[in-house]
């Protein structure tokens, strides 16, 4: 950024999905000078409709259509401070692609991605930006009337660095911390993403979903299995929450009304919410399922390590993907 001092850094949300419309729209409404960078199919429901953005907690708050600063160019980057990536992960490359054509060299560039790898991906591109990984822990649904919904909760956590950026980006309604561990942390979101393929495939929320006993049994085996994977691999996983990440296949197979009491703070969680993957599935898009199944694949190969079930889930979600989605069943994803 230019200066340390500056009072509202100029942000560009590069790409404007779920996520990005969320975090958008919360830094504009509290003053923060934001421009967003996507694609038609959603910038022009946000010129004919504006932008609401709402959560479980009861923030509701609309930002009128022309209060918006909206581009499908990426020539917008050039005034960023900024630059909050959030788009789909095969997108990263391309979208590094245009950061370095564009973006100052002093820009910061934050991943607020899914998945492992992103910011890696970016430096590739931008050897000299400071690129800073996150872990993005809540879920975003978009709705009907440019709305997006956050779901879920916990704060953003970003990679520790200059500028006391997590201050700087931490508003009413989104607190970001600053971390030497992203990484571990980063891990620990990862294990709980792998979630996202058994939720698009249930048809179910993700409420009714961990109710479901024989769904939280395919959760705590595809969890189990990854744990294997990344301890081989000597990845150091930090949990999302307070309960340690070797505990959490055991409680998901504890009986429903014991589960119930036990993890409580898990099922605090809006009704009607649903995985990214889920609402891309079943709206017929292209899934970011390489990035998740796909990565524990090619990890476990590496080291001789079958990996079952995120081949079951793998190939059951790309045949969804080719053919339609269509709803499962845990007994047919165990055969």
């Amino acid at each position: 950024m230019r200066s340390n001092t500056a009072p509202c850094p100029r942000i560009v949300i590069a790409g404007a999905g779920a996520i990005g419309c969320f975090v958008g729209g919360v830094l504009a409404h509290a003053g923060h000078s934001v421009s967003f960078l996507g694609r038609p199919r959603i910038l022009d429901r946000l010129r004919s409709e504006g932008l609401r953005i709402s959560d479980y907690a009861g923030l509701d708050v609309t930002l009128a259509a022309h209060t918006l600063d909206l581009h499908e160019t990426p020539e917008v980057l050039a005034h960023a401070d900024v630059i909050l990536v959030c788009v789909k992960s095969k997108a990263t490359a391309d979208i590094a692609v245009q950061i370095a054509a564009h973006a100052r060299p002093d820009a910061i560039v934050v991943s607020l991605q899914n998945g492992m790898g992103h910011a890696d991906t970016l430096r590739r591109s931008l050897p000299t930006y400071d690129i800073r990984p996150a872990m993005v822990p809540f879920n975003v649904v978009p709705m009907e009337n440019g709305r997006f919904h956050r779901s879920t909760s916990g704060d953003i956590v970003i990679g520790s660095g200059p500028h006391a950026l997590g201050q700087t980006l931490s508003v009413a309604g989104l607190r970001v911390t600053q971390s030497n561990e992203i990484e571990a942390i980063q891990w620990g979101k990862f294990l709980l993403n792998l979630n996202n393929a058994p939720n698009a495939l249930s048809g179910l929320t993700l409420h009714a979903q961990l109710l479901d006993r024989a769904w939280r049994r395919v959760m705590a085996d595809q969890m189990t299995e990854a744990l294997r994977v990344l301890r081989a691999h000597g990845c150091q996983i930090k949990p999302t929450t307070d309960v340690p990440v070797g505990l959490v296949p055991f409680i998901l197979r504890l009986p429903t009304p014991i589960f119930i009491r036990v993890a409580a703070k898990m099922l605090t969680i809006d009704p009607q919410a649903k995985t990214s993957m889920a609402h891309d599935l079943w709206a017929g898009r292209k899934t970011e399922i390489d990035a998740f199944q796909g990565r524990i694949i090619a990890m476990g190969r590496e080291k001789s390590i079958p990996t079952p079930w995120a081949d079951a889930l793998m190939s059951a979600v790309k045949a969804a993907e080719q053919n339609g989605a269509s709803v499962h069943s845990p007994e047919i994803l165990r055969r």
